[in-house]
């Protein structure tokens, strides 16, 4: 093989691996995106489809921003933005804080048994979301498990209200998307060098300082990594809140949906949903942006 052919076939393997998911981006995001955008700067009319078109039978161009007025001129709308970021937010925390520790042990355990730990991580997701949210419907109910159990043991005099609140919703949320978290971490904390702990015990540092000097700072990229896997989805949950929330528990998932399939507001339903990927994807663009400066 000659040098140009071999020059061109790294050009055609990098085109083919950087065309794909460019091609995969545009399919699956942009294209969904422009047709949301779209539908957002239309009136809503009682028909088929349920907005009017931008371009109208004259040839003219009719965009309208009373949806986005709307949206930012409700308060109903703010309360669920903020609601919705409150409780992803603190739902991300609480999985880092519990799965830290878990991604820390199975790095730290045995070859043989890493597989099986991680398996059992995984196993949550060999059964259907909607059969597991509707089993702890079963289990957080007056006569659920948990409440029969405090109230055999004595503990409890009454049944609990662990259901239709914001507690739901944080249980709900930490257990579903947990794996994300523990996922990124122990594929950082996995590849971490051992022989970098031992030398700073060498040198006097205790395991905590250990820790924090070594092993929490190179464990950045996961915590990042894993914190933006759970809190996006989290934001515009729907499911969850749904199910296990009460009528207090205010999130955008269920505005989306109310709008989209209660009012058949499809204009109002697309500005929401435009500002609240605005909202995600914007932070995390700069935060990258950031990091690619940071780091030429």
């Amino acid at each position: 093989m000659s040098r140009s052919q071999g020059v061109n076939g790294q050009r055609l393997f990098r085109a083919v691996t950087s065309g794909l998911p460019t091609l995969w981006l545009c399919v699956f995001f942009l294209a969904p995106f422009a047709l949301v955008l779209k539908i957002s700067l239309a009136d809503p009319v009682i028909g088929q489809p349920p907005f009017t078109p931008l371009i109208d039978a004259t040839g003219s161009l009719h965009l309208t921003f009373d949806n986005y007025r709307l949206v930012f001129g409700d308060s109903l709308f703010l309360a669920s933005y903020l609601g919705s970021l409150r409780i992803a937010a603190l739902a991300s925390l609480i999985c880092l804080l519990v799965g830290y520790p878990m991604a820390y042990a199975i790095a730290r355990t045995p070859q043989p048994w890493r597989t099986l730990l991680l398996l059992l991580v995984m196993l949550p997701f060999w059964s259907s979301f909607l059969l597991r949210i509707y089993a702890w419907m079963g289990m957080l109910s007056t006569h659920g498990a948990f409440n029969t159990a405090l109230l055999t043991l004595g503990w409890i005099e009454r049944p609990l209200a662990l259901m239709y609140n914001d507690f739901a919703v944080y249980l709900g949320i930490v257990y579903t998307y947990l794996p994300f978290m523990v996922l990124p971490l122990y594929a950082v904390l996995e590849k971490q060098d051992p022989d970098l702990r031992e030398a700073a015990e060498d040198l006097g540092a205790t395991p905590w300082r250990v820790f924090m000097d070594i092993t929490l700072p190179l464990s950045l990229p996961g915590i990042i990594a894993g914190l933006m896997l759970v809190f996006i989805p989290a934001v515009g949950e729907y499911v969850i809140p749904t199910l296990l929330g009460g009528l207090d528990t205010r999130m955008i998932g269920r505005a989306l949906f109310d709008e989209f399939f209660v009012n058949r507001d499809w204009p109002l339903a697309s500005a929401v949903a435009t500002v609240l990927l605005l909202v995600v994807v914007l932070p995390v663009m700069i935060f990258q942006r950031g990091r690619g400066g940071a780091h030429p």
